[in-house]
């Protein structure tokens, strides 16, 4: 049986959404983030990082004790273990190819970008009342000057391959490596960066039944109203 420990407003969100289509039973544990906007110590007992999404797993057979962490590790994971051939990227050629970065793209070039405009933007209310002008100058430049470029790169890049795919890796269903970029395409989205090819991507995903299921069972999602 599959437990997958969800984080309210997170990127575990779209582990839910994989799980939605892959149509398996599994069961929701949820957290709640704290005031200061980060993990419950209680996801500690889960994994030493105390970071989300983590999935406990019994396995196909039912008889392992499988604890997981990592999006891109989890969907590979899900998909090779119950898709039975459901989602499966091709094996060799562009599509190999395309679906092999974007998978990796995701968490480990434009994700690393999004979480400092994310945090560059709440320090400064977060910050003493007094120092709360000074940080807003200070992290306001070192956004328009470091990290807005980043991102302008990160959207053109995104909308440029959406501009001949319908998916990541072409095809005509779902890759690991759209379950991935589903939130940086959420992100750029809900900051005003996303081109229209990405936006009719991201809407695409959230017309479909399971993406849909997923927001209800997932509860507070609100990097969709920002």
């Amino acid at each position: 049986m599959i437990t997958l420990h969800h984080l309210n407003n997170s990127r575990s969100q779209r582990i839910i959404w994989l799980l939605e289509e892959l149509e398996v039973p599994y069961e929701i544990k949820k957290y709640q983030r704290t005031s200061e906007q980060r993990a419950p110590p209680e996801l500690l007992k889960i994994y030493p990082l105390g970071k989300s999404p983590v999935i406990t797993d019994t396995g196909a057979q039912g008889n392992e004790n499988i604890v997981l962490a990592e999006s891109g590790a989890i969907v590979e994971y899900l998909i090779k273990t119950y898709g039975n051939g459901k989602f499966a990227a091709a094996t060799s050629g562009q599509a190999y190819i395309d679906n092999l970065y974007y998978t990796h793209y995701a968490e480990g070039s434009i994700m690393p970008t999004v979480v400092q405009k994310l945090i560059f933007g709440m320090i400064p209310d977060r910050s003493p009342f007094l120092l709360r002008g000074l940080l807003r100058g200070v992290f306001g430049k070192i956004t328009e000057m470091v990290v807005n470029p980043e991102m302008k790169k990160h959207s053109e890049l995104v909308e440029s391959h959406l501009a001949t795919k319908e998916w990541f890796a072409g095809g005509s269903e779902p890759t690991s490596a759209d379950f991935l970029m589903i939130f940086p395409a959420e992100i750029l989205e809900s900051t005003g960066l996303a081109g229209p090819k990405t936006k009719e991507y991201a809407k695409k995903i959230h017309e479909r039944p399971a993406y849909k299921k997923a927001l209800e069972k997932g509860g507070e999602y609100s990097i969709l109203k920002r």
